[in-house]
């Protein structure tokens, strides 16, 4: 399928072919038949990706502060990496969908194959889009005008806050597309209307959908006109639709709005709001978020959790509905609007000129009716053709995420390993990975990696609740499996993956993505302690950094907290240095609700006690990853993976690399090597399953655990 994308480098737009989505639960699957293009953000985006890297960090002052801290803590190049990764991804443009349902997933229930649907989806031949941000479009309503119902709706969040009644007075500052969509559903709120632009075309507009308008020029006074038509009351409402940096409209809303009277901002405006007058005047001041309550809400919009009607009366989804209701009237018409029709093909010359035009309204999209197919395709051949010599190493990769990007596949390349497949949730991703490094194929489907009897190697990079289905699946078919941490998120899923491993004849290799083991300077650190006697104590120190508490990582049920998803690495580590099994241990949250901030203690076989204390609630400008070792009258100090100082050591001892480095690129070479040689896997088995097992067990989720005086061989070997 066909989809248009930019390029955040430099703003180029291009028309890709991608692999089609493939349809989830919760989800719709849809065939694209019109898609307007919003200009105001559009053009913003375009203007952002044509800027150079000085205009990008003006445009972004609180990035350029974080990049610099970054340099601090983990080196110059890793943090250059990181900002080019950021900015290589490509960004889907588009964002006001119409096209009729292929398919529906599990669960969705308002919807079925061949309705008429609007969406949030991009300009796309095939887009995947949540139940909940999908409406049906009523019979009377054709394609052309339901393009406009998303960004219509952006426009009926902002005066549902103003909450207007009928013969009320509000004025609309920007007559722009929003803008003149908003006098039409002021105007069939029973409101009367005055409307101000710069442009005299759009002034006219407005006036004829019923508004008294003005056009903006130098020496003009809206203010004036507003008491004036007021009858000196002012304005109930101001609702400013207008882009631009000036403070202007601000100022001239708080002026002309009436005692207590409300001011929302749906546009984009200098906000350097006058006290006097606000306080006065007891003015209200809301700035709109988008298209309705549940957008940004992961519960709403991915996990399809809709707001009970009788307390939320108007979501996005309702929004939507509403929009096309007053189309279906003739309450809300567009057809003055469409400045432009373009064929989908077209669509690249029309981005290269879009900055530049002036004047232009509604621009709809055209998509060809031969595109329309039952069921997206399997793999989207890329730009080579495969040739995997006898014994290679052959992967297929799951997941094309930003840790695929940025960290896994950079590893991966520097092998000897052959590329065959990416799988990921979203075409546009895989499509881009697959093609910078060098994939054979990208699709979105997981079927065409499991199993397929050209892949010896399965790399599973996705959302944690995922791990042991997949891991399962490919030992099945005799794949070696390496999989990001966490292995699995129950100690059942531990049952699963071990029972295929032995039931399994060919004895396939699975690795955990436990990197920090494989540091060069972990490595120089173990080299030291091994001629170290007597137990050590061992103090690791991670200053996590807060993150969102509706992040996908910390959804027990998705990512299965922050202690199971990240703390497993330092147990890992822990547990590689002292060399000796893990026999008890505990932890203890600071936040029984958020639990992202946690010290477990842990104790082994050996003697060694170790300590992770994990902390979200630090500061950036400290090292993120500090380890101590005590042991043998020595102590041992690693920061950050980039420096290691020994205290007490016979030899002055101050190793210092260039930059960070995790162990990612030294744990996938050997897992490489492993697969390629027919060797064992570089993290033992039974090490892997004590570590994951202890980490369900120190996140509260236990099962019988044996004590320091039963013998650890029992609780490590394999059913």
């Amino acid at each position: 399928m066909q989809q248009i994308l930019q390029d955040l480098r430099d703003g180029k737009v291009q028309l890709a072919d991608l692999p089609a989505p493939h349809c989830r639960p919760g989800q719709v699957l849809i065939q694209t038949t019109r898609t307007l293009v919003s200009l105001g953000t559009e053009k913003m985006l375009l203007q952002f990706g044509r800027s150079g890297w000085i205009g990008k960090a003006k445009s972004q002052p609180e990035k350029v502060k974080q990049v610099l801290q970054k340099i601090k803590t983990d080196g110059l190049k890793p943090t250059i990496d990181a900002v080019r990764n950021k900015l290589d991804q490509p960004l889907p443009l588009g964002y006001c969908n119409v096209g009729v349902v292929l398919e529906v997933g599990a669960q969705v229930s308002s919807l079925k194959a061949g309705d008429r649907v609007v969406s949030n989806g991009p300009h796309a031949e095939i887009v995947c889009v949540p139940e909940l941000l999908c409406a049906k479009v009523p019979d009377g309503v054709d394609d052309e005008t339901a393009a406009f119902t998303v960004i219509s709706a952006i426009g009926l969040q902002g005066i549902r806050l103003m909450a207007p009644t009928l013969g009320e007075t509000f004025v609309v500052i920007g007559l722009g597309l929003i803008g003149l969509l908003s006098v039409q559903i002021l105007r069939a709120h029973g409101c009367e209307v005055i409307g101000f632009d710069l442009d005299q075309a759009k002034v006219d507009l407005a006036a004829g959908y019923g508004a008294k308008t003005f056009r903006i020029q130098e020496g003009f006074d809206p203010v004036t006109d507003v008491l004036r038509l007021t009858h000196e009351i002012g304005a109930d409402g101001v609702l400013i639709t207008a882009a631009t940096d000036s403070e202007q409209p601000i100022q001239w809303a708080a002026k002309m709005a009436r005692h207590k009277g409300r001011i929302v901002l749906v546009g984009v405006t200098g906000l350097k709001l006058s006290r006097d007058e606000f306080f006065k005047k007891e003015l209200s001041f809301q700035v709109s978020c988008s298209y309705g309550p549940g957008r940004y809400d992961i519960n709403y919009e991915q996990r399809g959790l809709d707001y009970p009607i009788g307390f939320v009366r108007w979501t996005e989804q309702r929004n939507f509905a509403a929009v096309l209701g007053l189309m279906e009237r003739n309450q809300l018409t567009t057809g003055a609007l469409v400045s432009e029709r373009v064929q989908l093909s077209q669509a690249v010359a029309l981005y290269e000129t879009l900055s530049e035009r002036r004047g232009i309204l509604g621009v709809v999209l055209q998509f060809p009716k031969d595109s329309r197919t039952k069921a997206p395709p399997a793999a989207t051949p890329m730009v080579r053709a495969l040739r995997a010599p006898e014994g290679t190493a052959t992967i297929g990769v799951i997941g094309a995420g930003q840790f695929a990007h940025s960290t896994l596949l950079p590893a991966f390349k520097k092998t000897e390993a052959v590329f065959h497949t990416i799988v990921g949730r979203q075409g546009v991703n895989t499509h881009h990975l697959g093609k910078k490094f060098g994939f054979a194929h990208a699709t979105t489907n997981s079927d065409e990696v499991i199993g397929h009897p050209e892949i010896n190697c399965v790399v599973i990079s996705t959302p944690h609740h995922t791990h042991a289905d997949l891991v399962c699946r490919a030992l099945k078919a005799g794949q070696n499996v390496f999989v990001e941490k966490p292995l699995a998120l129950s100690h059942g899923e531990l049952d699963q993956i071990q029972a295929v491993l032995t039931q399994s004849r060919s004895a396939p290799l699975l690795m955990l993505g436990f990197n920090r083991r494989f540091s060069p300077l972990t490595q120089k650190l173990k080299a030291e302690l091994s001629g170290v006697s007597g137990p050590m104590a061992l103090v690791m120190t991670v200053n996590a950094g807060s993150i969102p508490r509706d992040h996908w990582t910390q959804d027990l049920t998705r990512g299965g907290g922050r202690l199971i998803g990240e703390g497993c690495h330092f147990f890992d580590l822990l547990r590689h240095l002292a060399g000796s099994p893990i026999v008890a241990g505990e932890t203890r949250f600071a936040d029984s609700e958020c639990r992202d901030t946690f010290t477990t203690t842990m104790a082994f076989a050996n003697g060694s006690i170790g300590t992770v204390h994990y902390f979200a609630n630090g500061n950036r400008g400290f090292a993120k990853e500090t380890l101590q070792v005590f042991a043998g009258g020595k102590i041992f100090q690693l920061d950050n993976f980039r420096r290691l100082k020994g205290f007490g050591t016979s030899r002055s001892m101050n190793h210092k690399l260039w930059s960070q480095d995790k162990g990612h690129i030294n744990q996938v070479n050997m897992f490489i090597y492993a697969v390629s040689a027919g060797g064992e896997s570089p993290i033992a088995l039974a090490e892997i399953f004590e570590v994951s097992r202890w980490t369900l067990n120190f996140a509260g989720l236990h099962q019988p655990l044996i004590t320091s005086g039963q013998d650890p061989s029992h609780f490590l070997a394999l059913k």
